[in-house]
């Protein structure tokens, strides 16, 4: 590799020898200028916006530019934030009507499931849901509508499942059961009237209650969400489809039921606002295709930046080692790598993707309200995110973000190494703990609780919660949450927050030596030339005695 090196840089030197810039150069002080020239170039890499500025006059773009998108990213979040707020709030009021409208006796804020116990209750419950929505339009203060098909309104429809064949004696202990099961469904339009108390005879609907699985009550219903008009935005057609569920799958006397909601909004086929032009939507339209045309250029300068200090990495590996016969470390070639422009790449990308669906659901072309928030939600945060590699101009405050990235590794090894100990906790919990602590019921409530309890939240409530179901079970859930507590909090965090100290004491003893850390510092401190001394502006022109690429 010194010899490959050595003879490019011999035919170089001749290339540019034979066009007049190295003519009277010996080849040692050629050498050495080629190194320091290097050098020089390395340094104006690493610099800060600021200091290049100083070095060569060059605005720092770049950093106007991501100013500018902190301001209309976070604008355009904060307009779609109050849109999308509408749109969920609108959704969750419905299904609270839908539940007061449907369901017998419902009360908000209705501690535990709602369930029923008897048989006269089930009965009385269906007929009632059937009789609200006959009656829906006697009955509801909103815009609520039947929906229609071809002209013909949706019919409700009552679906039973149950098993095809069930002879069950508990009193004997026998039981002879098919396993398959059958669905049997009646429809139910609104046109038709039936008396309340004789609707299971117009009907002919009966249950047996020993083979059912499940009732199911689907209706289709649509309204329109007027209150966007007072935010000079088009209101929305959104079309309801619900299912109302008897949940007798346990076969335990108690059957839950449960409301849900399958959601679809539209553009409106017709629609008329008086005294608006559409004016407001044209400024939001054009707004958006600033923002993508900002991310755009944006992408294309950091891409540019990191495929240039891609190139460099590979032009410092070969002059390392041919004039020093020594192999960069990888944590050096890393160092060429800028992070914060990767950052900058993903929250462009996340960022065009999102105004794009934006601008699809601002002309109601899509109806992607949840996708389109976690895309311009999590490139918002990492803009704000890239905020800190400002503050790292100053040495002050560049020691968080020299620990961060210090420390890093190390805390990544940590977290390998506790969470096989927390998931261990996890399974352990689920299993023993989760048929008598709502909080160990699923595998996900005993991550998110033993989390909690890491942070020494709801810590009492937890030992306090658990059903006396028998001293073995009682004791053990004191040895397990004990151990747990002690563990994490006393042991775990201690030793996580000790390996970000020492990374920090580090790297704050060689900011007061002034210790260079790493081959490729030490090698770029040995250039002594400061910004404003000018050797900068004829640096490009130096540079290639040896490279090819800049």
């Amino acid at each position: 590799m010194m010899d490959e090196s050595e003879q490019m840089l011999a035919s170089r030197s001749e290339e540019q020898r034979l066009n007049g810039h190295c003519r009277s150069a010996p080849p040692r002080t050629l050498q050495s200028k080629v190194v320091e020239d290097f050098r020089r170039r390395l340094k104006y890499f690493f610099m800060n916006p600021c200091e290049k500025y100083r070095a060569r006059g060059r605005k720092p773009w770049k950093l106007m530019l991501q100013i500018f998108k902190i301001a209309i990213i976070t604008a355009q979040l904060v307009s779609f934030g109050l849109s999308n707020e509408m749109m969920v709030t609108f959704k969750d009021e419905n299904m609270m009507t839908f539940k007061h409208l449907f369901l017998k006796g419902y009360k908000d804020q209705r501690l535990g499931s709602y369930a029923l116990y008897t048989k006269v209750d089930v009965y009385d419950h269906i007929y009632y849901i059937i009789n609200g929505y006959i009656n829906l339009q006697n009955l509801t203060v909103g815009n609520l509508a039947y929906e229609s098909v071809d002209g013909q309104y949706t019919p409700l429809s009552v679906c039973q499942d149950y098993y095809r064949n069930s002879s069950i004696y508990p009193e004997t202990e026998t039981f002879d059961i098919d396993p398959h099961i059958d669905t049997d469904c009646i429809s139910i339009y609104p046109v038709q009237a039936f008396d309340y108390s004789g609707l299971g005879a117009h009907l002919n609907f009966s249950i047996d209650f020993k083979r059912l699985l499940s009732v199911n009550i689907y209706l289709a219903l649509k309204t329109i969400n007027l209150q966007t008009v007072r935010h000079h935005e088009l209101p929305d057609c959104y079309d309801f489809h619900i299912m109302i569920k008897f949940d007798n799958r346990a076969h335990s006397g108690k059957i839950k039921v449960d409301v849900e909601n399958d959601v679809r909004i539209s553009e409106c086929r017709d629609w008329n606002v008086e005294g608006t032009s559409g004016k407001n939507d044209y400024l939001i339209l054009s707004f958006d295709s600033v923002v993508i045309l900002a991310c755009f250029i944006s992408l294309i300068l950091c891409t540019r930046s990191v495929i240039n200090g891609i190139q460099l990495q590979f032009d410092f590996k070969i002059i390392f080692q041919a004039y020093y016969n020594k192999i960069v470390s990888w944590s050096d070639r890393m160092e060429f790598v800028n992070g914060w422009y990767i950052l900058i790449i993903v929250s462009d990308i996340l960022t065009i993707a999102g105004s794009g669906l934006k601008i699809g659901i601002q002309t109601k072309f899509l109806t992607n309200y949840d996708v389109c928030s976690i895309l311009l939600g999590t490139s918002t945060m990492l803009v704000w995110v890239g905020v800190i590699r400002y503050f790292g101009f100053f040495k002050k405050y560049n020691i968080l973000i020299l620990t961060l990235r210090g420390a890093f590794p190390n805390v990544i090894r940590f977290c390998c190494c506790a969470a096989m100990i927390y998931l261990g906790y996890c399974f352990c919990g689920w299993i023993v703990l989760g048929p008598y602590h709502d909080k160990f019921r699923t595998l996900a409530k005993v991550t998110e609780c033993l989390f909690s309890l890491i942070n020494g939240d709801d810590m009492y409530a937890t030992f306090l919660n658990l059903r006396n179901e028998g001293y073995m079970v009682w004791l053990f859930s004191r040895i397990y949450l004990y151990s747990f507590i002690s563990l994490f909090i006393y042991m775990v965090l201690s030793l996580f927050i000790a390996l970000i100290t020492d990374t920090y004491e580090t790297i704050k003893h060689h900011q007061q030596e002034k210790v260079p850390v790493s081959q490729l510092q030490a090698f770029i401190a040995e250039c002594r030339d400061q910004p404003e001394s000018g050797r900068y502006q004829t640096e490009e022109d130096s540079s290639c005695w040896c490279f090819g690429t800049k």
